[in-house]
């Protein structure tokens, strides 16, 4: 691994930690996009690496922030992480399956349709 390619994972980490920190979206939404057009990753690679990250608890300090300010709902969360896990575990089993290019289409279409109804919705 080179230095000019270390510097551009530590870029793309440290913007998915802040926008993920700032506007609670998932880091896949920058992580995946910047690894496939940036770093040249296959969108199946992408998908991994970004959900390889989510392994470690990258984002225990940006949650104990909103925690600590009364903005968590701990009932929620163990639920909503139980469900997580399982929908992580089936998603991948399709998506390891997909071919690049049907994923990469998919993971497009969701980002376009979940930015159309933050902008338009209700």
């Amino acid at each position: 691994m080179s230095i000019p390619q270390i510097i551009l994972l530590l870029l793309i980490g440290l913007t998915a930690g802040f926008v993920s920190g700032s506007m609670g979206v998932g880091g896949g939404i920058v992580i995946v996009p910047a690894l496939v057009f940036l770093m040249g990753f296959s969108q199946h690679e992408a998908q991994g690496t970004s959900l390889g990250v989510l392994v470690i608890p990258v984002v225990f300090l940006g949650a104990f922030q909103y925690y600590r300010n009364g903005y968590v709902n701990i009932k929620f969360v163990l639920i909503l992480a139980l469900a997580f896990i399982l929908g992580g575990y089936l998603g991948s089993l399709l998506a390891v399956h997909l071919p690049d290019r049907l994923l990469r289409k998919i993971f497009g279409f969701l980002v376009l349709l979940a930015s159309l109804k933050m902008i338009f919705g209700k």
